[in-house]
């Protein structure tokens, strides 16, 4: 299923165990002969019943991650029922649904919160609860939330947020409603534990407050949002590396790292976004790192871990998996590419008795998100650009298929894997 695949390293490791054999000389005469046989028989069998068992075969575990989940105003109303009055989300990922729901821990960023009635899209977004039980049953197990938007309704809202997507069967990382919560998320995925810390940027006002979306939050707020600042890098990386640690006392075998960070609309990553990818390899201790914000792709990295001599891939951003940024709406630098998403995946071998990761490979499929209009109102499709993309059938109906073309080549070439 995922053909477009960036193979990164496999590591094997295969441990040989040589039999030792004893010889034991008769004393002579047919007696001495056959009991010297019989003990060799019976020393035999004692050593097959002592024997070590082969060690167990590595878990293979398949991670998928999506990036930013929006909600405009424009998709609050395509997706409402009038007679019913609900909404109903579940279309939007119809197409992507096999990929999400095939892998072992599904991740996504929601760019949104679940604040309540008024729904509202940007600048201060509001989702139907509806979103939450469409994203679980396109297979995702675990939503970030720590994002530039996450005190869109306030600490209220921040609440809300967590308390829907959890009574949707949705794991939460990024934020939290008490103190006393942990800062991650723990999963277990065939028997291997796999944290999910997720942080994102905010800044500082000259008076010391913390700032999110540029407005101010409260010392008792800002304590619930995993956040960093760049102007205070070195001192925040501390706090990501301790919660790193706290997962891993936790029991967690695998860290997975999402960010929320760099330059919007910008198609490459920054100095700082490498920096801090670098230093969470080489310091914090993540395995993975996944990341979103700029409402574009961002090219695939592999930085070198120091300690266990593998690559770990960096997806320094997967753009919008969803959203009605597009470049019909949008009035901005590379609006074109807000149309483009990744699904990104990675496959990694964990050795259970060693307790370690042995090797991974990391893959991407670009998406599209298809809109146009039947029955009087807006439909949206994310469309992922895989070898059979063109039999699509949402691309049939908008007649957009040169345009979902021209995606997939400008995202392989962003991503920079083939």
């Amino acid at each position: 299923m995922w053909s477009k695949a960036a193979v990164i390293v496999a590591a094997v490791c295969i441990a040989a165990v040589l039999p030792l054999t004893a010889c034991q000389g008769g004393y002579g005469g047919q007696q001495a002969d056959t009991q010297s046989q019989e003990a060799v028989q019976r020393e035999a069998e004692a050593g097959d019943e002592i024997s070590e068992a082969p060690p167990p075969d590595p878990v293979s575990l398949v991670i998928t991650c999506v990036g930013d989940v929006m909600v405009h105003k424009s998709q609050i109303a395509s997706q409402y029922d009038s007679r019913t009055d609900t909404y109903d989300y579940s279309n939007n990922f119809a197409y992507a649904k096999k990929y999400i729901e095939s892998s072992d821990l599904a991740i996504c960023n929601l760019e949104t919160t679940f604040g309540g009635k008024p729904y509202t899209g940007y600048p201060v977004f509001s989702a139907p609860d509806e979103l939450a039980a469409a994203l679980k049953a396109a297979g995702f197990d675990i939503a970030v939330t720590s994002n530039n938007h996450v005190m869109d309704r306030g600490k209220a809202g921040l609440a809300r947020t967590i308390e829907v997507l959890r009574a949707s069967g949705l794991s939460v990382t990024g934020s939290r409603e008490d103190p006393g919560q942990a800062r991650y998320a723990l999963a277990d995925v065939k028997g291997v534990k796999v944290a999910v810390v997720a942080y994102t940027y905010a800044s500082s006002s000259p008076t010391g407050d913390l700032l999110v979306n540029g407005s101010a939050v409260s010392e008792g707020a800002a304590d619930l949002i995993n956040y960093f600042r760049y102007d205070h890098m070195d001192e925040d990386l501390k706090k990501i590396e301790g919660t790193v640690a706290e997962a891993r006392e936790a029991g967690a075998d695998v860290v997975v790292m999402y960010y929320h960070w760099g330059d919007e609309f910008h198609l490459k990553s920054n100095e700082a976004q490498r920096r801090i990818a670098e230093k969470t390899v080489n310091e914090v201790g993540a395995d993975i790192i996944f990341a979103s914000h700029t409402h574009t792709p961002q090219e695939v990295g592999f930085i070198t871990n120091n300690k266990t001599g593998l690559l770990v891939p960096v997806f320094y951003s997967m753009g919008n998996f969803i959203s009605n940024q597009r470049v019909e709406t949008l009035d901005a630098m590379n609006s074109k590419y807000t149309e483009i998403g990744v699904i990104a995946s990675v496959a990694l071998e964990y050795d259970i008795e060693g307790k370690k990761v042995t090797g991974m490979t990391a893959g991407a499929i670009p998406t599209w998100v298809d809109k146009y209009r039947s029955g009087g109102r807006d439909v949206y499709a994310v469309i992922p650009l895989d070898e059979d993309f063109e039999a699509n059938e949402s691309l049939t109906v908008s007649g957009h298929l040169n345009r979902a073309r021209k995606a997939r080549e400008d995202a392989y070439g962003i991503l920079g894997i083939d």
